[in-house]
């Protein structure tokens, strides 16, 4: 069989401290899933059901630990915006799962940044219209190794600090214990709207001070117990 047009370029994520990799499926996203920033963007903070909205798996830049990755500043935006967000890789798919299930269906963590154009985000939620044009472009997911996981990790991730500076001025610090739904939660429900599959993430939500970033601009993301990462925004 021969294809008409190049075939499109495949995203694998690295494994922490492995020879293997992870192929990105689909990327999830989880909206407002933290009460302050909630709170900032005008939304109620009581604890409503989860919404969900998707990122093209092409957007996904993989980071390493100790490395810098580069992002171009996208086109059509005058309001560009970092959210950092921790990433969980399914490795056992479902539907409907329980929460004993969605807790087997982890199979690791990542760190990662949500980056979004805000304004066309804005414009497309004043009229009613899906957020993809904010959300779903080229390099708007830089994403960490993932961390195989264990018990002891899911404990200590569950309950550890995440935050991000620029530049070397810290602008988002919180907990993951601080998420309105947990990560189980988040995999069940989200489970009842979509088949989950092998190689789909989710990026669970970010915490409270979002904010914008230029060309020249350094970020430094972080989770705790799983590590750093650093995007630069370049011309």
């Amino acid at each position: 069989m021969k294809h008409i047009v190049p075939e499109q370029k495949r995203i694998f994520l690295p494994i922490a401290n492995s020879d293997q990799v992870f192929p990105v499926g689909r990327v999830y996203c989880v909206g407002r899933n933290y009460a302050e920033h909630s709170k900032e963007m005008g939304d109620d903070p009581e604890r409503d059901p989860p919404f969900f909205f998707a990122k093209d798996a092409s957007s996904v830049v993989p980071v390493g630990f100790s490395e810098q990755a580069n992002i171009s500043y996208p086109m059509s935006t005058a309001q560009f915006e970092y959210e950092v967000e921790l990433v969980v890789a399914i490795g056992e798919g479902g539907a409907n799962l329980t929460m004993k299930q969605a807790e087997n269906a982890v199979l690791g963590y990542a760190v990662g940044l949500d980056m979004t154009r805000r304004d066309l985000q804005a414009q497309a939620k004043k009229k009613g219209r899906p957020w993809e044009v904010g959300k779903s472009f080229d390099e708007s997911a830089p994403v960490s190794p993932i961390v195989l996981k264990n018990d002891l990790l899911s404990e200590r991730v569950s309950k550890g600090e995440i935050g991000l500076k620029v530049n070397g001025e810290l602008k988002q610090i919180s907990r993951v214990s601080n998420l309105t739904w947990s990560i189980e939660e988040v995999i069940c429900k989200l489970s009842e709207v979509f088949e989950l599959r092998a190689g789909d993430l989710i990026m669970t939500g970010t915490p409270e001070n979002v904010g914008s970033v230029v060309v020249g601009d350094e970020m430094f993301a972080w989770v705790e117990h799983l590590g750093e990462i650093k995007v630069c925004v370049i011309d």
